[in-house]
């Protein structure tokens, strides 16, 4: 069947949506675990680059095709839709082969390295007709809904602060030496793009995109970001995201009004929302949810693929925080090699610039020539009038020319006649 989503067409086969997946680690099985509840979800495929790691974890979960060959994965007819829970580094280039292949891409957050990659995701999505939808599970949760329907409670809003600290448990690791993914920047990995985008994209996704960004971190001593704060400016009101892999909190996220503050328990996964009044009352809001929240943002990627929900929301929520995070990064001094190609790219734009700058293009030298047509008409113009000026002053002294002449002629006349 097909079906159109605003101009786009969307692909699926009855009402069960085959899936393969990139990716065998422990987010994966966390995913795959969820989905046994899901009618309309079925694996079908796994890649790996060890094709005996795909056959071994993929057939735990039904899957019956496995690949080591990315190519030969995205080209075959296997499944329809793409779960992607690679490192960082690998989404942008991963995600945009799947999409090529005219696959629906689910990728794990953060969708990208940087801006330049998520746009290029997008632009393939958007060429190929298919969905692309960054899992931050914690905004398709109901409990997210709830906090938007709150919002209202707490009058204008000044001040918000979305936290997510967490001691991670491959810090000890890091601290004996032994540097994993979680804290290996060439993965494009860090506390920011770990955790702090779980603060920084229901940020943007509720108010938009600030006017200015202020970010700051402790680095450790590979050069990575351990904990971070990134201020976000939006003119009436202050966003601050505060996010940590090295230590733990007991401060909630905040949502600051002048009639009350609603303290959240939890912002990647919401167990309870506490609105206190000024005038001192208190209302307290349990949610009864399962542990793994990421039911939601699989059903809703369903729900896209089938055309009864739109994915533009998102889209603008996921670019504009890789807009934030990437601008943060830059005033942290956090580089990765992913930002290497970017940073090519620009100064190819920069020097193409300088090189058409100095090499005027045909309109240029069009008007460059008409300017000096117009140049050359005006000069001649004037010396037209100067001669036209010498001519006419030459005749008007020559009545008076002839007169002196004559008087000369009657003088030299007179004075022979006298002499005889």
């Amino acid at each position: 069947f097909e079906n159109s989503i605003e101009g786009k067409v969307t692909r699926w086969v009855s009402d069960m949506i085959r899936f393969g997946i990139i990716g065998t680690s422990v987010i994966t099985e966390k995913f795959l675990n969820v989905t046994l509840g899901i009618r309309e979800f079925t694996l079908t495929a796994v890649y790996s680059r060890d094709l005996k790691r795909a056959e071994e974890f993929g057939s735990r979960y039904g899957a019956s095709c496995f690949y080591d060959n990315l190519d030969e994965f995205a080209k075959s007819d296997a499944f329809d839709a793409v779960y992607i829970a690679s490192p960082n580094c690998c989404h942008c280039e991963q995600a945009v082969l799947m999409l090529q292949n005219k696959k629906h891409v689910l990728c794990e957050k953060p969708l990208a390295s940087n801006v330049r990659e998520a746009e290029a995701m997008f632009q393939a999505a958007h060429e190929n007709g298919v969905v692309l939808l960054e899992a931050m599970r914690s905004v398709f949760a109901p409990e997210f809904l709830h906090i938007r329907n709150y919002m209202k409670k707490v009058g204008s809003i000044r001040r918000v602060s979305f936290c997510y600290n967490k001691y991670s448990s491959r810090y000890n690791r890091y601290k004996k030496g032994i540097v994993e993914n979680a804290f290996n920047p060439e993965l494009s990995n860090g506390a920011l793009m770990d955790l702090g985008c779980y603060c920084i994209y229901p940020m943007v996704f509720l108010f938009g995109l600030p006017r200015q960004v202020t970010g700051m971190c402790a680095r450790l001593s590979n050069g990575i970001d351990g904990a971070g704060t990134v201020l976000m400016q939006y003119g009436d009101m202050i966003g601050e995201a505060r996010y940590s892999k090295v230590n733990y909190s007991v401060v909630e996220s905040e949502i600051q009004g002048e009639e009350a503050t609603m303290l959240i328990s939890g912002i990647a996964s919401t167990k309870d929302l506490t609105i206190r009044y000024n005038n001192g009352f208190k209302e307290v809001v349990h949610f009864e949810q399962q542990d793994n929240n990421m039911e939601y943002e699989i059903r809703a990627f369903i729900g896209m693929i089938k055309g009864e929900r739109s994915p533009q929301v998102y889209e603008t929520a996921s670019m504009n925080t890789a807009v934030v995070m990437e601008e943060a990064r830059k005033q942290m001094g956090i580089h990765f090699p992913a930002d290497k190609a970017e940073d090519k790219l620009i100064t190819e734009k920069i020097v193409e610039k300088k090189e058409a700058a100095a090499k005027p293009s045909g309109r240029k030298k069009q008007r460059k020539k008409q300017t000096a047509a117009v140049k050359q008409k005006k000069e001649e113009k004037k010396k037209n009038i100067s001669r036209k000026e010498a001519e006419a002053q030459k005749e008007a002294t020559q009545p008076e020319k002839e007169v002196k002449e004559e008087q000369a002629v009657s003088v030299i006349k007179g004075q022979a006649e006298s002499q005889e």
